[in-house]
């Protein structure tokens, strides 16, 4: 006599997260110099400049731009 299987149950999708979007922060410090970041966890373009700013302090200028992969 053959046995039979337990139905098996069905599989759940994984949850799919959107990717964080990336920034490129470029900085000019008081003195000239200058350098350029990478910043992952900010939520939007605003957020990412508030990052850099309460991490270098006072800069000379500073862009933001969206990191494109």
């Amino acid at each position: 006599m053959q046995s039979q299987r337990k139905a098996a149950a069905p599989r759940r999708a994984r949850s799919v997260r959107a990717a964080r979007p990336e920034y490129t922060a470029a900085v000019r410090y008081l003195d000239g110099s200058r350098d350029i970041f990478r910043v992952r966890n900010a939520d939007d373009m605003d957020d990412a400049r508030s990052l850099v700013l309460a991490e270098l302090g006072k800069v000379q200028s500073l862009v933001i731009a969206l990191r494109r992969h």
